[in-house]
């Protein structure tokens, strides 16, 4: 899928493969080199080249920030070692007093950080239905200072209006970040509709190999923000290690493709499920049916390739079944180019109380599926079978 990017006339996919490559002066390398160096000699006291030590700044992480800003149509981005060290370092902006409002529906490893760690810095978090404009504008208070966005939600994919919800943080001063891990800059541009900063896990899609963990900050505007951004990542060393960086700006120039057999592979499976007898509820904004589908068909570029269902028999069923699977592989993530299945109450939903969970719409039988590049037909068949036995 071509998207032109907003600041360069390139399409998406030729800037996917050749930003933040041409790096090798020496040699003429057609890929980035890693710079493996913990330091880097000076010319003479006070004079680099631009380099002095691997957790300021490294060429090879450099590469891969100039890549995903590019792609996300920011000012500057940085890379981390992990997608909550990404959402930890946005988080350090704040100072004790502050408030934030959250999504009651997302990730369980951004609700824990937001409930249980930063209230140790003093800030605390409001979880609140973001689809309901209302409740977000009633909801802000003196003391808030930063309106936290994911869309699609983990793991129910609801769809929230990231151009209005912008909107109403402009006017109130907000800063607005939007998660945008399931859709990846390919399929959705956050800054674009409004969004100040943009955080990922590039574990997942941007990668896609589920071989290195890592996720990245994008910044919209070159400013104080920026800078302060640029600061805590220095400051806090969250940058990601050369070797993990090379590993997630080879991945990335395949995003465009690979999201391609992601999204085909999700519709098939999505519209399998809705037809089963024991399914009694299919998340997926693809399907017409589907609530989410007119605004997702609005903001974004494609539907994803994320898809979740509710089994009829709550939590033992969804156990029983997850135990039938041949194909997909029981584990946390998504965005590799395997299919991965998992059950959210009890693997990456953990984290949250079951009053959380049952406040965000998470129930027992609910399971979530990433699909992978496989055969839709081998999926299908596999999916099939599992919920075939008794």
């Amino acid at each position: 899928m071509a998207r032109k990017s907003s600041r360069n006339r390139r399409r998406f996919d030729t800037l996917a493969v050749h930003t933040g490559v041409d790096k090798d002066g020496q040699y003429n390398s057609v890929t980035t080199p890693i710079y493996p160096t913990s330091t880097f000699r000076f010319k003479r006291p006070g004079v680099t080249t631009g380099y002095d030590y691997t957790r300021s700044a490294n060429p090879t992480r450099d590469a891969l920030a100039e890549n995903i800003a590019a792609l996300e149509g920011g000012a500057s981005a940085w890379a981390t070692c992990t997608g909550m060290s990404a959402c930890a370092t946005v988080l350090m902006l704040l100072r004790s007093g502050d408030h934030v409002l959250a999504p009651h529906d997302l990730y369980g490893g951004t609700y824990r950080l937001l409930a249980s760690v930063m209230p140790r810095a003093g800030v605390t978090t409001s979880f609140v239905d973001q689809r309901a404009l209302s409740a977000v504008a009633d909801a802000i208070t003196p003391a808030t200072r930063m309106l936290w966005i994911e869309t699609p939600s983990n793991p129910l994919l609801r769809v929230v209006d990231i151009e209005r919800l912008c909107a109403i943080a402009k006017k109130r001063r907000l800063i607005a970040v939007v998660d945008n891990t399931f859709l990846s800059p390919l399929l959705q541009q956050p800054i674009a509709l409004g969004a100040d900063v943009v955080v990922h896990s590039t574990t997942k899609y941007i990668n896609g190999h589920s071989d290195v963990v890592g996720g990245a900050i994008v910044a919209a505007r070159a400013g104080r923000l920026a800078d302060d951004l640029g600061f805590l990542v220095n400051a806090m060393g969250t940058g990601c290690s050369p070797f993990d960086a090379w590993l997630v700006l080879r991945g990335v120039k395949t995003l465009g493709p690979r999201m391609a057999a992601h999204q085909r592979n999700a519709q098939a499976v999505a519209e399998f499920l809705v037809g089963h007898t024991k399914v009694r509820r299919v998340y997926y904004p693809g399907l017409p049916s589907d609530p989410n589908y007119k605004l997702a068909k609005k903001q974004q570029a494609g539907f994803g390739g994320m898809v979740s269902f509710d089994i009829r028999g709550g939590s033992s069923a969804a156990r029983r079944f997850l135990t039938r699977v041949r194909l997909f592989e029981l584990a946390e993530s998504l965005g590799g180019v395997e299919s991965l299945i998992e059950h959210p109450e009890s693997m990456s939903h953990a984290s949250m109380s079951p009053e959380q969970r049952k406040a965000a719409g998470i129930g027992g039988g609910t399971v979530r599926i990433s699909c992978g590049i496989e055969s839709p037909d081998d999926l299908i068949a596999d999916l099939k079978q599992a919920l075939a036995k008794r």
